[in-house]
């Protein structure tokens, strides 16, 4: 099956969605985004830059300020019909002229054709190690990335094909909780009555209340993670939603119309209508917003 130019466009909305959402935060700390950038005569569909510096606690960026380098890091999306050796050698030249210094270019190239063998042997060879390059073929499933440490990362770190969306939901994790530790208990005071032993006599009641603790701590996320938590994958084909060990798919094309559906529990979810009926993404406990959620959605059931 062909892929179509509106999928690059979608492609692009879901590397922009990763970069807000963090999940490039183990390549550089991206602070700006821009579509449509222009470097010189070439127009660049999304470019983000940012730094290396930590941005969470106290500690952690006191120790950055300190150890981390102060480069600067660009991240460049390139989306096109078919990439030839001729532009991506111009690509390369011409953001390394732009960033200069010891700036670090990352740049990831999406093509709907097969990658040319040329094209393969100009990443390969890239011997400029604040530069990483990785092309991937939408219709061959093919990917090459530069033989260095920024090439090798950003291929490992970027699914441009597809945006993760999930959190740490407390309510179900305090569920969680509050079942290991009922459960524990019940077994503590079994064990008290039972066979006689002193777990929740005065000596022993506050170490036994510190296990029951850290046991439901413990077990209570296994639990969660195990039956409670959401994951919501969205690709260009379709959707992947996971809660716990279950798993269900879904595919764009069997969904013509969505709306903002709010549940009786006042919960937000995307409702997708098909033919064969009903389906809803929840967005409240997976950290997206409505408005990106919608538009994300609406796009791909208009060019689908």
């Amino acid at each position: 099956m062909g892929v179509h130019l509106d999928e690059l466009d979608l492609i692009t909305d879901m590397v922009e969605e990763q970069i807000a959402e963090g999940n490039l935060r183990w390549l550089a700390n991206f602070q700006e985004i821009r579509r449509d950038f222009r470097i010189e005569d070439l127009k660049i569909p999304l470019y983000a830059n940012g730094g290396l510096e930590e941005k969470g606690f106290l500690l952690s960026r006191l120790y950055s300020s300190w150890v981390t380098p102060k480069y600067k890091v660009h991240f460049l999306l390139i989306t096109s019909n078919e990439i030839d050796e001729k532009f991506m050698r111009k690509l390369i030249t011409t953001c390394k002229r732009r960033f200069e210094g010891d700036d670090w270019i990352f740049l990831e190239l999406v093509q709907n054709k097969p990658i040319e063998k040329s094209v393969k042997n100009t990443v390969e060879n890239l011997a400029d190690p604040r530069v990483g390059v990785v092309v991937r073929s939408l219709s061959s499933k093919d990917e090459v990335s530069s033989n260095n440490v920024l090439g090798r990362g950003l291929k490992r770190q970027l699914t441009p094909t597809e945006a993760k969306f999930e959190v740490f939901d407390w309510p179900d994790y305090l569920k969680s909780f509050t079942i290991v530790f009922f459960f524990s208990t019940a077994m503590a005071l079994t064990l008290q009555m039972a066979f006689r032993m002193p777990v929740f006599n005065f000596p022993a009641l506050p170490v036994t209340v510190m296990i029951l603790l850290i046991l439901s701590i413990v077990t209570g996320r296994a639990l969660y993670r195990s039956q409670y938590h959401l994951i919501l994958f969205l690709t260009t084909r379709g959707f992947t939603l996971k809660k716990g060990k279950s798993v269900i798919d879904g595919k764009w094309a069997d969904y013509n119309d969505l709306t903002i559906y709010i549940n009786s529990k006042r919960e937000t979810q995307i409702r997708l209508y098909g033919e064969k009926g009903t389906f809803d993404l929840p967005l409240s406990r997976i950290g997206i917003s409505r408005k990106e959620a919608y538009s994300l959605i609406e796009h791909v059931l208009q060019k689908k």
